[in-house]
This record gives structure tokens, C-alpha cells and sequence, in this order.
């Protein structure tokens, strides 16, 4: 099968740079982004959309992936800056960081030349495209769909060990019954995204 990513290599593009994003609905902490450059032809066994695997199975992945890529990176927004300008331009931000973040193994900045885009377009002057359910149709973008889901679980199990009653090792910040009746009962956490708050707290929230 010809791959998106086998067009533009064929067509002369070297650096085909992959991002997704994780947390876009989530109650409490960052918005996280990868940017990824996979090597041409590399298919890994087993990658797909990151919300259709074990989480053992994409730790396992997660480990392939960044064994073998040309280069990643990771971006971050966090929930205050989220509440200042939108989780969806948050997004866009902590697309673009990941960009600029993007190096390989040996710390050299590498810059992609062109960008496959999971369903959001990026305020840069490379080229790209972005493609709906592209962790599905995209080898890449589920690559990047991968690290950045276990980067992002992962800051998560921190955040649990400061905030312990919230189950955030648990819910990993999504609207569970166990974390909404957490907010109720122990109120808001510095890391909450306040403007995703307000019907839960029945317009309390100050």
C-alpha cells in the first residue's frame, strides 16, 4: 500500500514531520503535542490510533518508536494558558512547540519540510496538511499519537502523587464520575482548566 508518507518522500521531501495532540478534553493539566520524523519505509507492527491500545502495549511501542526515529519532539501548554486563549489554540501552540522542539538523537535541531497534521492546520510557513482521523490513516501522526499520550499518562502519575485524592492516575484528567464528584468534594486544583468547569460546578466556580 502507498502510503501518504511514501508519496511525499517520492516527491522529494526528506524530512516528513508527523504531529498529534492529547488532552484536548481533559478537565485538568497541559495540552500535549508530538512532532515525529519516521524514516522512510519503517512500518512498525502494532502502531495505530493510541486510544485503541492497551497501555502496556503503548509503553512497548512508545520505547520502538524513539529507538528508531529520525527525531522528536514535545510540546506543552498548560492549563492557565489554556483558560487565557482556548484549548483549541492551546493546541495549535503546543503543535508548533513541538516542531520547533524537534531533534535527533543527538540533541541537533532538526527542521522538517513538510507537516502531516492530525485534523489541525499550524500558523508555520512549511508546508502540510491536515488530515482527519489521521491516526488512522497516517503511520506517523499514530506514531506521534503514541509518544504523546504516554509522555502526557505519564505527567499524569506526578500530578497524582501531588494531588492524590483526584484519582488522576486513573481518569488522567478526563470528565469521569470519580473526577467530577472529586472537583465537588475537595474543590479546584491549580492545575484545573477552569473554563471547562463551569457546568460542573453549576456556575459556583470563582
Amino acid at each position: 500500500m502507498i502510503t501518504l508518507e511514501m508519496e511525499l518522500h517520492a516527491n522529494g521531501y526528506s524530512y516528513v514531520a508527523c504531529i498529534d495532540e492529547v488532552g484536548r478534553g481533559c478537565l485538568l493539566g497541559d495540552v500535549v503535542a508530538c512532532a515525529i520524523i519516521m524514516p522512510k519505509g519503517l512500518h512498525i507492527e502494532g502502531v495505530k490510533d493510541s486510544k485503541k491500545l492497551t497501555p502496556k502495549k503503548r509503553d512497548k511501542l512508545y520505547d520502538i518508536i524513539l529507538d528508531n526515529c529520525i527525531a522528536f519532539g514535545i510540546g506543552r501548554i498548560d492549563s492557565s494558558k489554556i483558560d487565557e486563549i482556548n484549548i483549541k489554540e492551546s493546541t495549535r501552540e503546543a503543535m508548533k512547540l513541538a516542531i520547533e522542539n524537534l531533534v535527533d538523537k543527538f540533541g541537533n535541531r532538526i527542521v522538517p519540510d513538510y507537516l502531516l497534521i492530525d485534523a489541525e492546520k499550524i500558523n508555520l510557513s512549511i508546508p502540510q496538511e491536515g488530515i482527519v482521523k489521521g491516526d488512522d490513516k497516517c503511520h506517523g501522526i499514530a506514531c506521534a499519537s503514541i509518544v504523546a499520550k504516554v509522555f502526557r499518562d505519564r505527567l499524569c502519575l506526578e500530578w497524582a502523587k501531588i494531588y492524590p485524592e483526584y484519582g488522576i492516575d486513573r481518569h488522567k484528567g478526563y470528565g469521569t464520575k470519580l473526577h467530577v464528584e472529586a472537583i465537588k468534594k475537595y474543590g479546584v486544583t491549580p492545575i484545573h482548566r477552569n473554563t471547562f468547569l463551569k457546568k460542573i460546578l453549576d456556575g459556583k466556580l470563582k
